[in-house]
């Protein structure tokens, strides 16, 4: 399925700060929790995912620091912040709402061709 990069745009920001919200987490790692959470169908690449941290980073939403990998490779980790975590309980009820706005109409009979 091809989903709307609108509709991918809207969700970025919620879905790596829930990411983070369950720990701290480099590029690859959040890329691919992105892939495993929707059953491969959102593949986001560096291109993408690296400007949203810088983005939540401006806005003091996460936090980055360098660490080394086990293997001992230079890594950049994120964390969320108190004002990260306070902008995805916000978030969270946005979407909440808009979910069940749209469940309630779409659930009342099945859509044609879906």
């Amino acid at each position: 399925m091809n989903i709307d990069k609108d509709l991918v745009a809207a969700m970025a920001t919620p879905l790596v700060l829930a990411i983070l919200a369950e720990g701290s987490s480099y590029g690859y790692a959040i890329l691919g929790r992105v892939r495993d959470l929707s059953a491969g169908e959102l593949t986001w690449t560096d291109g993408m995912l690296y400007p949203l941290l810088h983005r939540l980073e401006r806005l003091d939403y996460v936090r980055a620091e360098w660490g080394r990998s086990p293997e001992g490779r230079r890594r950049k980790y994120y964390e969320i912040t108190e004002a990260g975590l306070a902008q995805l309980a916000e978030q969270r009820q946005q979407w909440a709402t808009a979910t069940r706005t749209l469940d309630n109409l779409w659930g009342r009979e099945p859509l044609l061709g879906v």
